[in-house]
């Protein structure tokens, strides 16, 4: 149930600050919401943060955005919206060695828990 309603609250977010217009139907919106080990403020959560965000450097990475939780009706703390031109940029991203090296590296041993959805817009004519 804390998972749907985040998705909701994220989903309604993005339906009202998003251009629904032909050209970016195929845009992904790409989305993770993480828990991590690390004590709440502590630097090694800061480290943590600052080596995701850099993964906006990759060339494909559009509007890469950091969000931090601030309602108590899930569990998560944090979340990472980006998007993508089409699935080919999203695939290079994917793929891309920084990516690669920061999952293996760094995601999978400091998140205890995730949620990821990606996206493209509905529009209903």
């Amino acid at each position: 149930m804390k998972k749907l309603f985040l998705l909701l609250t994220f989903l309604t977010t993005l339906a009202i600050t998003s251009c629904n217009s032909s050209s970016n139907k195929d845009m992904i919106t790409h989305t993770v919401f993480f828990k991590l080990k690390h004590p709440k403020g502590s630097e090694a959560e800061k480290i943590f943060i600052e080596k995701a965000v850099a993964l906006k450097s990759i060339p494909t990475v559009l509007n890469m955005t950091s969000v931090k939780e601030i309602g108590k009706k899930n569990d998560f703390e944090w979340g990472l919206t980006m998007q993508f031109k089409s699935q080919a940029d999203y695939d290079t991203y994917s793929n891309h060695p920084d990516h690669v090296a920061f999952v293996e590296n760094v995601w999978k041993k400091e998140v205890v828990d995730f949620m990821e959805i990606d996206y493209v817009v509905n529009i209903i004519k």
